[in-house]
């Protein structure tokens, strides 16, 4: 973590129509623009909803008093996963090999992530959630199992079996899915997984599957809370 409180480590995913901005050691502090700048003012701007995400988790998050406190320390290339509208590429730090300290660390967030999800599920219960401005966007159950649906692809990056139970009660499967994700982190974490695929091809890091884990569940939540 940054040595200074007041200071963010931040790094920028710039794709052709979209930029992403995140918190190097903040998994799911996560924002996109149009722009570097856009995405930038974005982080910042969800910065008190990011910390009250974590309120709870042993964890010491300082909010910056101003986006120049951020330092950018990599730009990476976006590709059409940026432009789509999801962070898709691993800073240089994802890299780097999970201890258990780390490891503690990345599952309180993201367990808080996933808190946050749930309270604005519970929240939104039995309301209508506002459209889009051409009458888009999902209802809260299909929110729900597209935040399941993710998760369950992600597991798959990192090399974990899991069989997803779409008959099950939404509910029921967000606790079986989050169980095996805090043990594949794990397994991950130890090197107990293959770094490539059967084709060879490179699996998530540990550090990039909490990333996108954590962004996803409140990237969502953030949506829940402003359509309901």
């Amino acid at each position: 973590m940054d040595g200074n409180p007041k200071k963010n480590s931040i790094y920028v995913e710039i794709g052709t129509k979209r930029v992403f901005a995140g918190a190097l050691d903040w998994p799911g502090w996560c924002r996109s623009g149009k722009d570097e700048e856009t995405a930038v003012r974005a982080l910042f701007e969800y910065r008190l909803r990011y910390e009250r995400a974590l309120k709870g988790a042993d964890v010491d998050f300082h909010p910056p008093e101003e986006a120049g406190n951020f330092i950018i320390v990599e730009r990476l290339k976006g590709d059409a996963t940026t432009d789509f509208g999801s962070p898709g590429k691993a800073p240089t730090l994802d890299s780097q090999t999970m201890g258990k300290p780390e490891l503690e660390r990345s599952s309180a967030i993201l367990k808080a992530c996933w808190r946050e999800f749930d309270r604005q599920v519970k929240s939104a219960a039995g309301r209508e959630l506002r459209k889009g401005p051409r009458g888009g966007g999902r209802e809260l159950i299909e929110i729900i199992r597209h935040v399941l649906e993710g998760d369950g692809a992600y597991l798959g990056r990192i090399g974990w079996a899991y069989t997803q139970d779409e008959d099950a009660d939404p509910g029921v499967e967000l606790r079986r899915m989050r169980a095996a994700m805090l043990d594949g982190l794990a397994a991950s974490a130890a090197g107990k997984l293959p770094a490539k695929g059967p084709r060879g091809g490179l699996r998530w890091t540990a550090r990039y599957f909490v990333r996108r884990a954590a962004w996803h569940a409140l990237d969502h939540a953030w949506e829940i809370e402003d359509r309901a």
